[in-house]
Formats: C-alpha cells, sequence, structure tokens
C-alpha cells in the first residue's frame, strides 16, 4: 500500500513520495457562498489555504476566482474569504486572504484542542476498510492531521508518519527520524481501494518546528486511542 518510490535529487532536497490509504468520510466541509451553494470536502488545510474536493465535480471555479463561505469542524465555523489557485476537475486548491485578525482565527480553529477534539481512531471503526495489513494503528482529525503506525509481522513497529497540515515527519527501523514539507496531495483512481498520493520535500536535518508540532500531537493523543507501548515508543522516537 505504501510505496517507497525512488528519490528524485533536486540538488538541494530530495523529493519522496508516498501513497497512504484514504477514509472516504470527513466532518470538516467547506460551504461556499458565492451565488451557488456548495458543501466540498476540505481534503487538506494548513493555516495559509486548503484543498477542496466536490464528489458530483460540479462547481463554477476557476483560477483567480474569489471564493466566500464558511468551515464547519465538529461545531466550529469561521467565516472566510479565499482566491483559487488552480482546479483539477472537483478538485481545487485555495489560498486565504489573511489579514491579522484571519490569521489568528484559522490558529484558533486549528488548535492543538480542536485537533485532537477532531480525531478518530480508525483502526477501530466499525466500516469494512481495505487496508494494508502492516498497518496497524490510523489516527486522523480530518483535514490537519494523520498518524499511520506500521509493524512488522511479530508486531514491533516498524515505521510511523505523521502528516501535520504542511509538515510530515517520519521514523523508520534502520533509518531513523526525518521530516520534510507536503508538496502536493492527490487522490489516485484505483478500482478497489480509495488511495492518496503525497509528494514530500525533505528536509536536510530534521526541522525543530515540525518536530514540536508533531511532539505537541503525541502528547495529547487520548490513551484509549492507542496501546500504552505505541505512545511510548512516538514519544520515545520524537524525544519527548
Amino acid at each position: 500500500m505504501e510505496n517507497h518510490l525512488s528519490l528524485i535529487n533536486t540538488g538541494y532536497k530530495d523529493i519522496e513520495k508516498r501513497v497512504f490509504p484514504r477514509f472516504p468520510f470527513s466532518y470538516l466541509t467547506f460551504k461556499a457562498q458565492n451565488g451557488m451553494e456548495r458543501v466540498f470536502a476540505v481534503k487538506d488545510i494548513s493555516y495559509t489555504g486548503m484543498q477542496l474536493s466536490l464528489k458530483d465535480g460540479g462547481h463554477p471555479y476557476k483560477s483567480g476566482q474569489e471564493v466566500d463561505g464558511v468551515l464547519h469542524w465538529r461545531g466550529a465555523s469561521l467565516e472566510l474569504s479565499a482566491e483559487v489557485k488552480w482546479v483539477h476537475g472537483p478538485r481545487l486548491g485555495v489560498e486565504f486572504n489573511a489579514g491579522k485578525h484571519f490569521e489568528n482565527q484559522i490558529k484558533e480553529f486549528l488548535s492543538f484542542d480542536n485537533i485532537i477534539r477532531g480525531m478518530r481512531a480508525l483502526h477501530k471503526t466499525q466500516m469494512e476498510l481495505d487496508l494494508p495489513s502492516d498497518l496497524s494503528y490510523w489516527l486522523q482529525a480530518d483535514g490537519p492531521v494523520e498518524v499511520f503506525v506500521w509493524c512488522h509481522k511479530d508486531g514491533e513497529i516498524s515505521r510511523f508518519q505523521m502528516i501535520m497540515m504542511e509538515s510530515f515527519v517520519e521514523y523508520q527501523d534502520g533509518k531513523g527520524l526525518k521530516s520534510g514539507r507536503v508538496l502536493t496531495k492527490r487522490d489516485l483512481d484505483t478500482p478497489l481501494v480509495q488511495e492518496d498520493e503525497f509528494v514530500f520535500e525533505m528536509d536536510e536535518r530534521i526541522c525543530d518546528e515540525r518536530l514540536a508540532f508533531a511532539r505537541e500531537i503525541t502528547k495529547r493523543i487520548p490513551s484509549d486511542y492507542l496501546p500504552v507501548q505505541v505512545t511510548d515508543f512516538l514519544r520515545l522516537k520524537l524525544g519527548l
């Protein structure tokens, strides 16, 4: 399921691709209000913008257009204005029209408390998901954060990844810890499973800011979401 493809050397940083399973439902939505109302699923989000997707593909937006609307997430809401930066069929990427007031609002909307409140332990879901056999634990907070923990057949942890908005932290057995930035995320059209392909620009050395974010998320994961030994492993490798 997860592909470790050949590295592409950019001269300064490495670009790496990963393929992860995709959960088909999200509580994080954006209701556009420019003429024709549309409710988009928020595929990913950061403090500066977001990627939206519409299942029926019927939206009127083009690159360069302004879009106004409201973000909704588990009882929280935030009005915003943004500019469409790209459109690919039912998907579009938008950049927030940010002022100082909005910067504070989006940081509050995507606060650690809200992220943890919106987190689900998908490995415990009753839904029938076609997951890779070595993916043992999967936490997701809709658009902002996902945590994947993979294990060997003997149950020992082989690797984990944390995708936190535009940041990425990964540990691999025998390779250690590294970090990077999310460049792109796209749906893969596969007939039997739902997957996303991520492209990461890897940091030359561990980024302290990304690592600090990963540590904060790990410290706040509810105790019943992961076994103690798994949480302890994450904390150990992240330097907590």
